[in-house]
């Protein structure tokens, strides 16, 4: 069986990681890395704006944004806008679909998939929501997926509420969508999840509906870090 490099990376700030998925990404493009890679993280606040987002779905001028410490980035993934922040785990498999199936629909129905089988780990019903990327519980968001690839290989990911500050949602339509209520593994059971054991979760049954055997990797073990991106991302 191949196998799946799980890298934690803690708290940490968006633009660090999202510079160290494009580096990672670029390197399995360039076959520089042998196997799959799901880098697990939790952000600090911050809103992210898809390639399809409209301005007006992101509700809160720059000075609410400020006053609330959410930092905001454009980004090449495919959604509109959503936020991450504590109390979240964000996941950003990079995988390469030559290996699985060069088919971004069958990949995004593979993370929703991976997803709803962690979840019912806490007896949460989640479901897709027809003709909306995501997965729902009892009619309400819990995951937000947005993904971009190049050369058949994936970055950007998916973000499942954990124990978040539900509030920051109401900064924005999120994912553009009218009328959307955003839940969290916590209110849906009234139970205080460890985030960690969400991450353990996530990346089993992700390496499960791709044929992968997780493998934990420390992040000084990848063949770059996060302080050397911004020079190598440069330089390619």
């Amino acid at each position: 069986m191949s196998r799946l490099d799980v890298v934690q990376l803690g708290l940490r700030p968006y633009g660090e990681i999202l510079e160290l998925q494009r580096a990672v990404a670029r390197a399995r493009i360039a076959r520089d890395l042998e196997h799959d890679v799901l880098l697990l993280v939790e952000h600090h606040p911050v809103v992210t704006l898809g390639r399809t987002a409209k301005a007006a779905h992101l509700v809160a001028t720059p000075e609410l944004l400020a006053a609330r410490g959410v930092e905001r980035f454009e980004v090449e993934r495919g959604g509109d806008v959503t936020f991450h922040g504590p109390g979240q785990l964000v996941g950003y498999p990079i995988i390469d679909l030559a290996g699985h199936k060069k088919d971004l629909h069958w990949y995004l129905r593979q993370l929703e998939a991976a997803l709803i089988t962690a979840l019912s780990s806490w007896q949460i019903p989640a479901e897709r929501n027809q003709g909306l990327t995501g997965v729902w519980t009892a009619g309400r968001k819990i995951a937000s997926i947005g993904v971009h690839a190049r050369d058949w290989v994936t970055w950007h990911g998916f973000a499942l509420n954990v124990s978040v500050d539900l509030s920051y949602f109401d900064l924005m339509v999120p994912c553009g969508i009218s009328g959307v209520v955003m839940t969290s593994m916590e209110r849906e059971t009234a139970t205080r999840i460890p985030l960690a054991d969400a991450f353990r979760a996530a990346a089993t049954t992700l390496a499960d509906v791709f044929g992968l055997e997780p493998h934990d990797l420390p992040e000084d073990r990848l063949p770059l870090h996060a302080p050397a991106v911004a020079e190598r991302i440069a330089t390619t």
